[in-house]
């Protein structure tokens, strides 16, 4: 195979596993270091760590393949998605499914050092990613269906971190799961018109006017949540300072999603980075002073 086709083969390959694009592995990789260091009471194991973050960046790879995969057919009609390789025509279909399969594998063996309930833990992990892409077609809050495999690896983290999965971690599940809906339902909204032109279902169509509201009420739930387990966790001042920050940052948000400007949705969307790493480091401080 000639070197040029090699390396547009691989330029492809990165764009569908979107490791040009780090947000969607930024997002899932904020909740299970949260998870971590309440597990390990400020102290988890460096080697479980690790392969929690190498796992987060090989599974949400493996997600975006198949997401794209199962929306082969849609993303051509969408202009966020029109230069996809699945949309260019730039991928097969049996590329992608081997692609997606080699990075499960990878992510299944890196788990094999931790205990059985980890282990046990990642079949529904893989399952829930693997099936979220489909429930678009059907399900009038597939956002809702994201968030439940975007917290996944918070039980996983509180069952390699201590081997067991307290009710703690069923609570910052849910916690994560508002949050997930609410920066979800704001990408949504910069899709909308598309979405509705092909027939996709998101949380954005299912609340329609109400959209921006839903948006903002999620954010105020879930911080809500956040501040009652730091309460139950006996969690210091920088932790309250880091959910204020993150406050902060989700009004401004606010100012961005209130007209549904696609670039400004979009924009919205990816700051919620910010909200994720305020509130880490509010967590890590506050274990820190201990």
């Amino acid at each position: 195979m000639p070197l040029a086709t090699l390396r547009d083969r691989y330029d492809n390959y990165q764009q569908l596993m979107r490791w040009d694009k780090p947000i969607g592995t930024l997002l899932l990789l904020w909740p299970t270091l949260w998870a971590l260091w309440m597990a390990g009471d400020g102290k988890p194991d460096a080697l479980v760590v690790a392969i929690f973050c190498l796992g987060t960046f090989l599974m949400r790879s493996a997600g975006c393949v198949i997401n794209d995969y199962a929306d082969r057919n849609f993303d051509a009609h969408v202009a966020r998605t029109s230069q996809r390789p699945f949309a260019r025509g730039a991928v097969s279909e049996r590329e992608a499914l081997l692609l997606a399969a080699a990075l499960a594998i990878l992510s299944f063996l890196l788990v094999l050092p931790l205990n059985h309930l980890t282990w046990l833990l990642s079949v529904p992990a893989l399952l829930v990613a693997a099936s979220y892409p489909f429930t678009k077609r059907f399900f009038i809050m597939p956002q809702a269906y994201l968030g439940i495999a975007f917290s996944f690896g918070i039980p996983m983290a509180f069952a390699a971190q201590t081997g067991r999965v307290p009710l703690l971690a069923w609570a910052l599940m849910l916690a994560n799961l508002l949050w997930v809906l609410a920066y979800d339902t704001a990408y949504a909204i910069a899709d909308k018109p598309d979405d509705l032109k092909i027939g996709i279902k998101t949380a954005a169509i299912t609340f329609g006017n109400f959209d921006v509201a839903s948006v903002m009420l999620f954010h105020m739930l879930f911080l809500a949540s956040m501040a009652a387990i730091g309460l139950h966790l006996g969690l210091l001042w920088p932790y309250y300072l880091g959910l204020a920050a993150a406050a902060a940052l989700m009004a401004l948000q606010y100012r961005d999603i209130r007209h549904r400007d696609r670039a400004l949705c979009f924009k919205a969307f990816l700051d919620n980075n910010r909200v994720g790493t305020a509130i880490f480091a509010g967590v890590l401080l506050s274990y820190w002073l201990r």
